[in-house]
């Protein structure tokens, strides 16, 4: 079993998982951040810091969002297991999913 990263990350990509993360497991797209599923320990060190709540055990995703399960293992398709987010220096294309959604509109906070 794995986490995963969902819609409310789109356009947000606080990063506080990142920083968060022992074994470096969660990669930038240009929109959002997924979370590799074969490089996850399932420590869950992610999903309490994420300020959007876009983190879910994989096992406990709301129906609604139950797709990113996919999202996030189609992800890594052609990039593979890199062995660690940091050794990806810029952000990758979004799956196509991500990529279609309507842009965030900011709130000017």
């Amino acid at each position: 079993m794995t986490y995963v990263i969902t819609e409310p990350c789109v356009d947000v990509k606080d990063k506080a998982c990142v920083d968060e993360c022992p074994v470096d497991c969660i990669y930038e797209g240009e929109r959002a951040l997924y979370i590799h599923p074969d490089e996850c320990v399932d420590c869950g060190a992610c999903e309490p810091v994420c300020p959007v709540e876009a983190i879910y055990y994989e096992d406990d995703l709301p129906d609604q969002l139950a797709g990113y399960r996919a999202v996030n293992a189609e992800f890594f398709a052609e990039l593979g297991s890199p062995g660690g987010a940091k050794s990806v220096r810029e952000p990758v294309a979004d799956h196509p999913v991500v990529a279609a959604l309507p842009l965030k509109q900011a709130t000017g906070e």
